[in-house]
């Protein structure tokens, strides 16, 4: 088969990945479990056709340009079928991608299993919003989803700076413009400056890499405009920390003092199969900032915002434990699949045991 009618396959079963790597067969990602589409492993001839035919359907890139890069990040569209986000690398001298697959239309948040509190974090009209979790946990999608809810909701100008472009957003009541970095722009940085000047209200930045990023992100928090962006980090003191700790010794201490003034909440997330094994349910930490909390910013006391939100249930402040345990005890996902992702398995352990559930 070629690559549209692999896509085509993939896309009807449901896969959100796609494998091409020398040496395996052809293999999707359904429901967060790897499945062999094929039975004969792909050749090297076999991984570099494809992954030609992959530039074959994207305009502004070559293969040539991959070739001599070793790796690339980009979008492409079937037309009638779905887009797609291919990453192309060089593995063992040969060519791999893995292929995520990405709807026309935009994500339904209660689909999607994304509460309400998050959602109405839409609401805040300035400061920086960043959602977190490792790669494939969902943020892309939960960012768009709160987009998406700005858009239908307010009157305003929508940038968003992403490498590649992702979800689709059309205009509804506010101006959306998409803009992909190394496409419509050198790089994060140079976009996001001049997006300042564009007369914005919500800025997306799709990753905030280095600490020259995270400053011009924070000024514009500061100024008035509402950022979202997202990070590596697991939880929402370890994304205070990763923020604070991306800036040279000297400047920390003023760092944290303007991280604490422009900060508005911090989503931490994950993706964990659900317990009839037909799909993935997201798990969320959510800290929405508050007095108490930029004086803890301030002072450089994470250990202490970790103790707040762990002890919390607020609907604004709660932690990844919290959530898992109204998710096994709601039975969406089982109580083995809650104990492997807690964040701190004693308590998590004694918070079963209380409620009259073993693991």
């Amino acid at each position: 088969m070629d690559i549209k009618q692999l896509l085509t396959h993939a896309t009807d079963a449901g896969a959100s990945d796609v494998f091409l790597c020398t040496g395996l067969p052809l293999t999707y990602k359904i429901n967060g479990q790897l499945v062999p589409a094929s039975k004969k492993p792909l050749k090297p001839a076999d991984a570099e056709h494809f992954v030609r035919e992959i530039y074959g359907l994207c305009k502004d890139r070559t293969y040539e340009e991959y070739a001599e890069r070793g790796d690339d990040d980009f979008s492409f569209a079937i037309p009638g079928v779905s887009r797609y986000r291919a990453c192309t690398y060089k593995q063992r001298g040969t060519d791999a991608a893995v292929i995520r697959l990405i709807s026309f239309g935009l994500p339904d948040p209660k689909e999607m299993g994304i509460p309400d509190t998050i959602l109405n974090l839409a609401n805040l009209h300035k400061g920086m919003i960043l959602v977190t979790g490792p790669a494939g946990s969902g943020k892309s999608t939960t960012m768009a989803c709160m987009i998406d809810r700005i858009n239908e909701t307010r009157n305003s100008h929508i940038i968003t700076l992403e490498d590649p472009l992702e979800q689709l957003h059309h205009h509804k009541k506010s101006i959306v413009s998409q803009r992909e970095v190394g496409t419509d722009t050198k790089d994060y940085v140079t976009a996001l400056r001049a997006a300042l000047r564009q007369s914005p209200d919500v800025i997306l930045l799709g990753e905030m890499r280095d600490y020259e990023t995270i400053s011009v992100a924070m000024t514009a928090a500061e100024t008035g405009h509402l950022i979202f962006s997202t990070m590596h980090s697991m939880t929402a003191a370890d994304t205070i920390d990763r923020v604070i700790d991306a800036f040279p010794p000297a400047q920390q201490k003023q760092i944290a003092v303007q991280l604490s003034m422009c900060l508005g909440a911090i989503i931490s997330q994950q993706l964990l199969p659900a317990a009839d094994g037909t799909h993935q349910v997201p798990a969320f930490e959510l800290l929405t900032v508050n007095p108490a909390l930029r004086n803890m910013i301030r002072e450089n006391k994470t250990h202490q915002i970790s103790g707040q939100v762990y002890s919390s249930n607020r609907p604004d402040l709660f932690s990844m434990d919290t959530y898992l345990f109204n998710l096994v005890k709601d039975g969406i996902i089982t109580v083995k699949t809650g104990y492997n992702h807690a964040t701190n398995q004693v308590m998590f352990q004694k918070k079963l045991a209380n409620a009259g559930i073993k693991i």
